[in-house]
């Protein structure tokens, strides 16, 4: 099968998915854009564990993990079908890991693929992140993973490309951000156009403001597995760029495979 491009999607507040604004339109024509998939493997910043794990339930919950929101977020369901087969596929590439066969679809997997592909007509399960763990790690769970992109399954990671809560700020307008997220967020871009892994990696200590933009790493991992996936030099281009509460920058990225 064709190479299906690793995604990096910031998911943003779940308030998108009652006032989509520019994000909705975007992740549409990203769908668009891309291969249709035979599965999905979501990897997103709201499964975290202390080690690697998959799920493989055979038609995954709708996961409603967030509070104090109107309650119609909590009337929304995305019921795909499961892809156990993924999974047990997933289980051969990374030898040891965990199948948690009752996990469903949290709101960092469900939230933007209920925009993507709205007739929930394509497999999905998951892929945990590990706090504890580091960028490193995540990425060469990707390298693991990268013959799946060659198989008809898009490894789509969803987190924040910045993500402090503590600094949203409830009037700003959408595309305005803080200056601190200015920086991170063109300092990261140009660090992913260059293919720089080894200073993505070291982001912690290389990057301007990197513990302000991510006081914890969750958000953020699972971008790293989107890029490990690509494999060596793939190219990477900006789907979508714009901001939401100040402190959000909800750029995503494809992940190309590096031209023959």
């Amino acid at each position: 099968m064709n190479f299906i491009p690793p995604v990096f999607i910031s998911h943003g507040s779940p308030m998108l998915l009652l006032e989509p604004g520019r994000s909705g339109p975007a992740w549409q024509q990203l769908a668009h854009d891309l291969p249709r998939p035979r599965a999905i493997l979501a990897v997103s910043a709201h499964w975290t564990t202390t080690a690697p794990a998959v799920s493989a339930a055979a038609q995954p919950e709708t996961i409603h993990d967030f509070y104090g929101f109107p309650q119609p977020l909590y009337e929304f369901h995305y019921r795909p079908p499961g892809a156990t087969d993924l999974a047990a596929e997933i289980g051969q590439l990374i030898p040891g890991i965990a199948v948690d066969r009752q996990r469903g679809l949290d709101h960092g997997a469900w939230s933007p693929l209920r925009t993507m592909y709205p007739a929930a007509d394509v497999p999905v399960i998951q892929l945990a992140v590990m706090p504890q763990a580091s960028a490193e790690d995540h990425y060469r769970l990707g390298q693991m993973l990268q013959p799946l992109t060659r198989q008809g399954v898009l490894v789509l990671a969803s987190g924040g490309l910045t993500h402090n809560l503590r600094d949203i700020v409830a009037d700003a307008a959408d595309g305005e951000a803080l200056p601190y997220v200015r920086e991170f967020r063109d300092w990261f871009v140009d660090a992913l156009v260059r293919h720089d892994v080894p200073l993505l990696l070291d982001y912690r200590r290389q990057a301007p403001h990197a513990a302000r933009a991510h006081p914890s790493a969750e958000h953020l991992l699972p971008l790293y597995v989107a890029l490990g996936a690509a494999g060596e030099n793939a190219a990477v281009r900006t789907a979508y760029r714009d901001s939401q509460l100040g402190a959000l920058a909800l750029d995503a990225f494809v992940f190309d495979a590096a031209p023959a």
